[in-house]
């Protein structure tokens, strides 16, 4: 659902064909990577988890040539693209599924703003912290669910603890940064909770995505989704 609201942004804000430079910080197995380099743009890809990295380097190893020389794979953290990146130097910059294991988020925001082109695409996926009750509510935690409206914690399903952020917060973060929000998300209404989406068979799959899509951009829906997309655009 992400690769398909990315597409859709990049397909709004640039003439159709033009080869995009995109940055995809913290690109785990490089999913994302790999489908934008097919669409034929040019991909760096940087990730701090060295297995994460390999399974990455494995999997664009079989795809053809002219793939490959469109991909790039760096060990690295968003938070030093200075170190590797001149200013403005991508126009899409994706970072998600990352800010929320960076317990100061500041300097990586910042950098991502930094190596972004004037009129480019932030494209930030974060967990959402006006919602973290509703998981331990929809399962009987009360105790948990009268902790989560204090917090912006949570422990995801390795038990790591994590850090949500909330929409006003980061709207004006993304102000501050020169790439102001442009439009937003929600991911996982329905699913990702205790509910009967969870165990929909497979016959149901596309009406379920298609329900999902559309909460994802309905209000109030969206605003209770477990994750967010935002997407701000350098001015």
């Amino acid at each position: 659902m992400v690769a398909r609201q990315v597409e859709e942004q990049i397909g709004q804000r640039f003439p159709l064909g033009q080869r995009l430079r995109v940055l995809d910080v913290g690109m785990g197995q490089g999913s994302q990577a790999l489908r934008l380099a097919r669409a034929g743009h040019a991909v760096t890809g940087v990730e701090t988890d060295s297995g994460l990295l390999t399974a990455a380097r494995e999997v664009l190893a079989r795809e053809p040539e002219g793939i490959r020389d469109r991909v790039r794979m760096l060990q690295g953290d968003g938070r030093d693209t200075g170190a590797h990146f001149l200013p403005g130097a991508f126009d899409v910059v994706l970072c998600h599924g990352v800010l929320m294991y960076v317990e100061e988020p500041d300097p990586l925001l910042a950098g991502l703003a930094r190596v972004l082109a004037p009129g480019g695409l932030l494209s930030l996926v974060v967990r959402n912290a006006d919602a973290l009750a509703l998981r331990p509510g929809l399962t009987g935690d009360w105790r948990g669910a009268l902790a989560a409206f204090d917090s912006v914690h949570w422990t995801d399903p390795l038990g790591v603890t994590a850090r949500a952020d909330r929409l006003a917060s980061l709207t004006e973060n993304l102000a501050g940064i020169g790439a102001p929000l442009s439009t937003w998300y929600g991911i996982r209404v329905f699913t990702g909770r205790a509910s009967a989406a969870d165990t929909a068979p497979p016959e149901d799959l596309e009406t379920l995505l298609a329900a999902e899509e559309r909460a994802g951009r309905t209000d109030p829906y969206r605003q209770v989704a477990e994750l967010l997309h935002l997407c701000g655009v350098r001015g």
